[in-house]
């Protein structure tokens, strides 16, 4: 066979490199680099044409449960891949198993391409979406979603001691806006029980201890305030009759024994009185009770 220097047309016949010293270097092509296949992806092409050909029924659901188990191993080890993401990990991969059952009744082999680059962006995608709609506690935009992945993978390839927010966002090429506003998403992807005890403390409070309750007689205050420069308008006697009747808990009866009136004129001036008071409170409704 004929042969041009620097080409092997017949690899059968090229020596071995270290029978040719000071020979010419035989050309070869650019090694092309296998994709690496894991011990979890089994030979089913078969099974998948054969699949493909069989009409609906029994016969073919129990041909995809087999498939679906051969193929399982894979799905969980792409689930494994979030385990460090804050999500139980049987979670993850029970939205791995279910994409995968996905991808099995889809995957049309006349197409050519292999199972397994189909099924891994499938598998990938259920659990992308799956951290983005439903593992925050609360709704949080999708933008704010990728801001928070973003500075979060950024601060875990940085010191400890030079995270502040201006180098975050010169190594993320982000602004610190953006910085700032993926650093309270850190925080929002799981909420806190008001049972949560609060770290640094000794005594064991949770976080409920610090948030205020309801002041019962808040409202009381305010009308007491309200009303005040309303009273000291009033008469003396009606100022007198009122606070014997609602701070002294006095009936009218025993007011106009008292006072020497008659019990039907003490009930005459409170119900003035309040009516007055009333009406003057409710025309300045936006002045502030100063206190006395």
């Amino acid at each position: 066979m004929r042969q041009v220097p620097g080409v092997c047309l017949s690899p059968s016949r090229v020596p071995p490199e270290g029978n040719k010293p000071g020979g010419t270097q035989p050309m070869s092509a650019t090694p092309v680099r296998a994709r690496r296949r894991h011990d979890d992806a089994p030979d089913t092409a078969a099974e998948f044409e054969r699949m493909a050909a069989l009409p609906e029924g029994p016969e073919r659901e129990a041909l995809a449960g087999r498939l679906i188990s051969a193929w399982l191993p894979m799905a969980h080890r792409l689930a494994r891949r979030y385990r460090d993401r804050g999500e139980n990990l049987e979670d993850l991969e029970q939205v791995a198993a279910l994409a995968l059952v996905k991808a099995v009744h889809r995957y049309d082999p006349s197409y050519g391409t292999p199972f397994e680059p189909y099924a891994i962006p499938t598998i990938v995608g259920e659990l992308r979406r799956h951290f983005r709609d439903s593992a925050w506690a609360v709704h949080v935009p999708r933008r704010v979603q990728e801001l928070r992945n973003k500075v979060r993978a950024t601060m875990r390839q940085m010191p400890t001691a030079t995270t502040t927010v201006a180098r975050i966002a010169e190594a993320a090429a982000m602004s610190e806006e953006d910085v700032l506003t993926g650093m309270e998403a850190i925080h929002s992807f799981r909420s806190l029980s008001l049972d949560a005890e609060l770290a640094g403390t000794d005594q064991g409070c949770s976080l409920a201890d610090t948030l205020g309750k309801p002041e019962g007689r808040y409202d009381t205050v305010l009308a007491r305030e309200a009303v005040k420069p309303c009273l000291h308008r009033l008469p003396e006697r009606e100022r007198e009759i009122l606070y014997m009747r609602f701070f002294r808990d006095m009936t009218q009866s025993r007011i106009a024994e008292e006072l020497g009136i008659s019990q039907m004129h003490v009930s005459r001036l409170i119900t003035r009185s309040c009516r007055s008071i009333r009406e003057q409170v409710e025309a300045e409704p936006t002045r502030l009770p100063t206190a006395a």
